[in-house]
């Protein structure tokens, strides 16, 4: 049975627990707002992000921080336009430090597409993405749709994505780039280019099994033997890496921001390795994804004692943007 005391208990101890509880609605303070906040988005390199998601963050940060640099070296006067030039793609170069390196990213299944790919890099994709990126800056087009585009224009011939229309040797890409006004190559003065690079190219005709998207393609292998008919024959002077010096010839011939292209004496090919030229105190070093570090470095080896490692590299190729 509920007795008279056990009800005056309970209304105490409900008084105790709830003290606005007896309070009429007019005597209740109104309550606070409350603000709802928006989920914050999730940052490129979340673990639920696209793969696609995640590049175009990448490039568009690099792109968008690369930009603010280079309008604080157009203000500053006592900058000159080729120190703005060496400058600006150290900057973006130095971005994709630590990148992996991983091979053979553009070979894909199927059809060629226009891969873009921030999240691993090999040597070409890696000079690749910041001449992309730096042509973008310097001619103000900036949005990633721009990005994608120039490098489109830089990795294609005639800008049409396909196999074989895709730049496989890196003397056409050089020459198709020279074309559309976006290097040039240096040939001169002599001395540093002593040596003559006389082309005999047939390396992917001659090795179909290493490229999957070629074996099955006679068609694609038609065009591109073409191509290394058209190469072959062909005279490029170069620096000899027996011969590559830390003084004042080297330092005004070769620029902060300059493709090196390593020339080879593997049978069929022009160029074994490529990245970015970048002086230290001690020498010339190379920025570069690095298939030994397994990632994009700034070679700590000078350029020097790093060629006399490899006994097929010949000597250095030299490339300059516009």
């Amino acid at each position: 049975m509920i007795t008279k005391s056990f009800l005056i208990a309970m209304s105490t101890l409900l008084l105790t627990a709830c003290p606005d509880s007896n309070k009429t609605n007019a005597q209740q303070k109104p309550a606070a707002p409350v603000t709802v906040k928006p989920a914050p988005a999730k940052p490129a390199d979340d673990a639920s992000a696209k793969p696609a998601d995640k590049d175009a963050a990448i490039i568009t940060s690099i792109i968008k921080d690369s930009e603010a640099y280079y309008k604080e070296l157009c203000k500053n006067a006592s900058v000159s336009k080729e120190d703005r030039r060496s400058k600006l793609i150290l900057h973006i170069a130095r971005k994709f430090l630590g990148t992996p390196y991983v091979a053979k990213t553009l070979e894909t299944e199927g059809k060629e597409r226009l891969v873009i790919n921030a999240r691993q890099l090999d040597c070409t994709t890696y000079v690749e993405n910041t001449m992309a990126i730096y042509l973008c800056v310097t001619n103000s087009r900036t949005s990633y749709d721009d990005y994608k585009n120039q490098l489109r224009l830089l990795r294609y011939a005639n800008g049409e994505v396909a196999y074989a229309a895709r730049q496989h040797y890196f003397t056409q890409w050089i020459e198709e780039n020279t074309k559309k006004g976006y290097v040039h190559e240096l040939q001169s003065p002599t001395p540093p280019f002593t040596a003559v690079q006389l082309l005999r190219i047939d390396f992917m005709t001659t090795h179909v099994s290493l490229y999957p998207m070629l074996k099955d393609s006679p068609e694609d292998i038609k065009t591109i033997a073409q191509r290394e008919h058209e190469l072959s024959g062909r005279r490029y002077r170069y620096i000899p890496k027996t011969s590559i010096r830390n003084n004042s010839l080297f330092r005004s011939t070769i620029k902060d921001g300059d493709i090196i292209a390593i020339t080879t004496s593997k049978k069929g090919l022009d160029t074994s390795h490529i990245g970015i030229a970048v002086w230290h105190n001690d020498g010339l070093h190379m920025l570069n994804a690095s298939q030994i570090h397994k990632k994009v470095v700034e070679e700590p080896m000078t350029l020097y004692q790093y060629m006399q490692r490899h006994p097929s590299q010949t000597g250095i190729r030299i490339v300059r943007m516009k």
